[in-house]
């Protein structure tokens, strides 16, 4: 058992070490049982940091359903899954539960290899609908009577993907259940006794086999009655429940019901799992984000992410910032560049906090956009935007924005638009884990013709990328920057546009280049110093793009020096691949040049501290001055080292 909040008394969570044990619990325990789990939740993120907001608003949610359905054998697939945590809890995870998020432990979201109770993992929003039905075709083909139950947030609803999955899924007769968790609103008067009343009438066998004798009796008449008696029939059930839209796409809707009482729900549940429909089912659910721990349900985020806190005050133990994130530096760049130029438009799927855009939003609210969880489309608007004259900023995570590649290459680069992307998180990202990091960006964006791709190496440098892209008005650019803080350098009020194209030298050296892409600069410095106490001398050059590269410092960095390193936080095929390009068609490698790429590793790096990935990567200073003596042969021993420092 977890020593997380040990001297708090939860009889019926200490029986409960899979679902199984919780499926012996007496109904009448289910309130209690839910009572306990949600306060070992809060002991638990308040010790580990983590998703608060929404596993609270889940917490009767997930007994319920663990309680009615025969998990793992059913399938439980959780949207985004930041809200997994009470499901982990139940799941034959308590034991572990305080390693969430950290390296080795638990991740922070549903995982195939953590646990058979996740039957798919998920970190992005609105696939859960997609994957359930994967899942329900499967079993339908294996002749299998299995239950496969979706839940989805209705902020996940806003994209485009769970449309076409609830679209495809109508129109098949494959059992699928999804849950509408509705936490967008409190518990209005509607979500009360008669909605109760009339989602467990209308998800009960008998209404169910009137509805099918109704339509068995309609088919005896003419073609025209009968579609007129099932569309009444359909609109009927839809103005007293407000399902209608789902029902157009073909679902059965059950709903509005009350998300945080087990009475409505259970029988509700119970009824959909015993009653054979022709089709998906959707249960729409309200319940309310933060629940039943009032520091979250006041906070204006309801604690949607927080880090360790103090469990009776709900204080956040969160370390004083040595220099600002990048993310509110790339606010103030924009702000800044706003304030001279008035056709500078800024758009961002969901994330404006995230991404710094809120600040931009208090400041210009005419001219900020969020479009919701919807990349695909927020790119393309932002296309539409540029097409009529605008500046659009498109500031989506780089790992976000790979679900809206499609519509970079055709609608942006295709035409040469100029649409600016920030991209956020690039590299590393901690916690997180896999499903959240910038991996990919330079190698995406890179191979597409007319991109301007760059990185900073600084906050400064980010300021002065945010004026040059506003500048660039003929093609697409793109600036990557990484999650977390600066390193505390004095900001300029506005950025100065930089030559496109360009990089800058920064340390002469005459053996060994480091040409560093990104704020891996810090530790390409580290280790020229490094290796020029041990007689090596080093060079060191900032990049600041990967597209187009700097061909003259190229040229520079691979005639003067035996070894030519370059460094980046991101993957195969990004900036090297650039470099190396060119270096080849240049004849810049049919001299002996010893060229070394430094990129992220051929695997996924999970869950731990951005310091530790970028060491386990192999980018860090000692990878760096360790890559530099391998190139040159150099033993790395003590005795090894202190010749080279004598030579």
């Amino acid at each position: 058992m977890s020593q997380i909040g040990h001297n708090k008394q939860t009889p019926l969570l200490d029986k409960v070490h899979e679902p199984a044990d919780l499926r012996q619990l007496e109904e009448r325990d289910l309130r209690q049982f839910a009572d306990e789990l949600r306060q070992e939740l809060i002991d638990v993120v308040s010790v580990t940091g983590g998703h608060l907001g929404a596993g609270l608003g889940v917490v009767e949610l997930t007994t319920a359903l663990h309680y009615v359905f025969e998990t793992p054998r059913d399938r439980l697939i959780w949207d985004v899954s930041h809200q997994c945590y009470p499901h982990k809890l139940i799941t034959g995870r308590r034991d572990r539960i305080e390693t969430l998020r950290q390296g080795g432990g638990l991740s922070g979201f549903t995982s195939r290899k953590e646990s058979e109770y996740d039957p798919f993992g998920a970190a992005h929003s609105s696939t859960s609908i997609s994957a359930g039905l994967g899942f329900a075709v499967g079993r339908d083909f294996l002749g299998d009577k299995t239950h496969v139950i979706a839940v989805i947030g209705d902020g996940a609803m806003s994209a485009g993907m769970a449309y076409e999955a609830m679209n495809n899924a109508g129109a098949m007769n494959s059992r699928l259940i999804v849950i509408l968790n509705d936490n967008d609103m409190s518990i209005a008067p509607p979500v009360g006794a008669m909605s109760a009343y009339l989602s467990r009438l209308l998800s009960s066998k008998p209404y169910a086999s009137m509805r099918h004798l109704g339509k068995v009796v309609a088919k005896r008449f003419p073609r025209s009655f009968e579609k007129a008696a099932i569309r009444a029939e359909e609109y009927a059930r839809g103005l007293l429940t407000g399902g209608t839209l789902f029902e157009e796409l073909g679902f059965f809707y059950v709903g509005p019901i009350d998300g945080h009482n087990l009475d409505h729900l259970l029988p509700v549940l119970k009824n959909v799992r015993d009653t054979d429909y022709d089709g998906p089912v959707l249960i729409h659910c309200v319940t309310q984000k933060g629940k039943g721990y009032e520091p979250a349900e006041t906070a204006a985020d309801k604690y949607h992410g927080v880090a360790k806190f103090d469990v009776h005050t709900g204080k956040q133990d969160k370390p004083k910032p040595k220099a600002p994130a990048y993310q509110n530096v790339f606010a103030k760049a924009l702000i800044a560049e706003a304030e001279e130029d008035e056709t500078i438009v800024a758009v961002t799927a969901a994330m404006p906090s995230g991404t710094g855009l809120n600040k931009f939003a208090e400041a210009f609210p005419e001219r900020s956009f969020d479009v919701g969880i919807a990349e695909q489309h927020g790119v393309t608007f932002c296309a539409g935007l540029a097409c009529e004259g605008l500046k659009p900023f498109a500031a989506i995570y780089s790992t976000f924005l790979q679900r809206g590649y499609d519509q970079v290459v055709h609608d942006v680069a295709i035409q040469s638009l100029p649409v600016r992307f920030a991209m956020d998180r690039a590299g590393m990202v901690g916690a997180d884990g896999v499903t959240h990091q910038g991996s990919f960006d330079i190698a995406y964006l890179g191979c597409l013709p007319g991109f301007v791709l760059m990185a900073p190496s600084d906050e400064a440098e980010l300021m002065h990328m945010v004026a040059t892209a506003t500048e660039i008005d003929d093609r697409p650019s793109g600036i990557r920057y990484p999650r977390g803080e600066g390193i505390g350098i004095e900001l300029p009020d506005r950025g100065t546009a930089l030559p496109i194209g360009k990089g800058r030298m920064l340390r002469e050296g005459t053996k060994v280049a480091i040409l560093s892409y990104g704020t891996r600069l810090a530790d390409a410095l580290s280790a020229a110093e490094r290796l020029t106490a041990h007689g090596l001398s080093t060079s060191v050059a900032d990049a600041r793009f990967a597209k187009p590269i700097d061909e003259d410092l190229v040229r520079r960095l691979a005639r003067e020096h035996e070894v030519l390193i370059t460094v980046e936080e991101g993957s195969i095929g990004g900036f090297a691949s650039q470099v190396m390009q060119f270096m080849a068609h240049d004849g810049l490698l049919d001299r002996g040049l010893k060229f070394r790429p430094l990129c992220l590793p051929d695997v996924f790096i999970d869950h731990e501290s951005q310091t530790r990935q970028v060491e386990q990567a192999g980018l860090d200073s000692n990878a760096i001055v360790a890559t530099a003596f391998s190139a040159l042969g150099i033993e790395q021993d003590a005795a090894a080292l202190e010749r080279v420092g004598q030579a």
